[in-house]
């Protein structure tokens, strides 16, 4: 979960608990991802207990997070609805409302996080004037970005996630070269996602609070601009691309291709080339190396248990062990920490020789690194899909691997 929707995360929590609507209720959370997990913790450490986890994925009902069930949604028309409070954190929390209305669920409802400031269902005078002057805002970010780089052609990366601004860049040189754009500059949220950027190219790149890259959008929209493009296939819903997905497997990065681009599935990806090395390649063995890579901030965590199983297997066999970390995350009991940046992770991995991480952006910045890659994947499904996450993002030339429940790892 991104460090700014953590904070707003708590910031409404804390809101909630002054307003006295936490007190004598039973409280429910929709939607079983790594910010719910995020919010159960929050709840958890103010002393408040969660009676379930809702979640229409039936491959996860029936387990628990912290001994809190997973449990289909129509569990909470057993309960009193006066003394009901479901507590929503996901990007789906339109979906999750209707939904809940339509089974008949007549209690208090909470949006936690506004990820989707563009999915607010209302004409209320209030809802059009925070609009008006959020396309306002937007509109001078715009003034300032022609005037600093007058005529370029303005791409936007609307979502933070590594992986999805790297199928934007591996895929966008052909996009330009048809519109007939020489100079361009990358909008995105946040550094990291502009470090992905400059892997490919040294273009000007802008990097921004999610709030004003969300408000310079909509201004874009507003006044349809044609020197400017929004390269992702689900914000900010001009486009119903994603309803595609409920009748056919695509992975992402055709989506990327043929949906937000145009292109043709036979087109190849551009790959980064500008990489550098990491400054202490020497502290790692060459080929008897383990990067290990545990954490991801948009889909639920692996069991420790998992890990250390791999961990010790690895460790058995005389191998050096390092936990690429950032910020605040340790490293797994029995390795090394590792930070290095973006553009130096590639000769980290290929002198190791081994990399193993949940599946996540990391795994795409190193998806054409020469050395050996396992991919792990929980077992969930594609937003509201029929398709799991292995369907969607599975990476050709990697071991991909499903962590089931029964799931063992095999020594090889």
């Amino acid at each position: 979960m991104e460090q700014h929707y953590y904070e707003e995360m708590v910031q409404n929590c804390n809101e909630i608990e002054q307003s006295g609507a936490l007190r004598n209720k039973r409280i429910f959370l929709f939607g079983h991802c790594n910010a719910t997990e995020k919010l159960a913790d929050l709840l958890m450490e103010k002393g408040y207990s969660i009676a379930a986890i809702l979640d229409n994925n039936t491959s996860k009902q029936g387990r628990e997070y912290r001994c809190i069930p997973i449990v289909p949604p129509e569990e909470i028309l057993r309960e009193e609805p006066d003394r009901t409070l479901v507590c929503i954190v996901t990007r789906f929390y339109e979906a999750m409302h209707t939904q809940l209305r339509r089974l008949g669920f007549t209690g208090e409802i909470r949006k936690l996080v506004d990820y989707n400031t563009y999915a607010e269902y209302s004409l209320s005078e209030d809802t059009i004037r925070r609009k008006y002057k959020r396309v306002e805002h937007g509109i001078v970010l715009v003034q300032e970005m022609e005037k600093k780089y007058p005529g370029y052609f303005r791409v936007f990366c609307p979502f933070a996630a590594l992986g999805d601004v790297y199928f934007c860049m591996s895929y966008l040189p052909y996009f330009l070269e048809v519109r007939g754009k020489d100079n361009y500059l990358v909008c995105v949220p946040g550094g990291a996602c502009a470090k992905v950027v400059q892997l490919f190219d040294d273009c000007p790149v802008i990097a921004m609070e999610q709030k004003e890259l969300d408000a310079a959008i909509q201004a874009e929209i507003y006044i349809r601009d044609e020197n400017a493009f929004i390269a992702h296939q689900d914000r900010p819903y001009v486009v119903n691309l994603p309803r595609a997905l409920y009748y056919k497997k695509i992975p992402l990065e055709k989506i990327y291709c043929c949906g937000v681009f145009g292109l043709s599935q036979e087109t190849k990806p551009v790959p980064p080339k500008r990489w550098k090395s990491y400054g202490d390649l020497q502290l790692i063995q060459p080929d008897r190396a383990v990067i290990f890579s545990p954490y991801a901030k948009s889909v639920t965590a692996l069991p420790y248990t998992l890990w250390d199983e791999i961990v010790s297997d690895y460790r058995e066999r005389g191998y050096q062990l390092f936990t690429n970390v950032a910020g605040e995350e340790l490293p797994l009991e029995g390795t090394r920490p590792i930070s290095p940046m973006i553009n130096e992770m590639k000769s980290v991995v290929e002198r190791a020789g081994t990399f193993i991480g949940i599946r996540s952006g990391i795994c795409d910045i190193i998806r054409t690194a020469n050395c050996r890659k396992i991919a792990l994947y929980p077992d969930y499904n594609y937003s509201d899909t029929k398709w799991k996450a292995i369907d969607i993002y599975a990476i050709d030339g990697w071991e991909n691997i499903v962590v089931k429940d029964d799931f063992q790892w095999k020594k090889n």
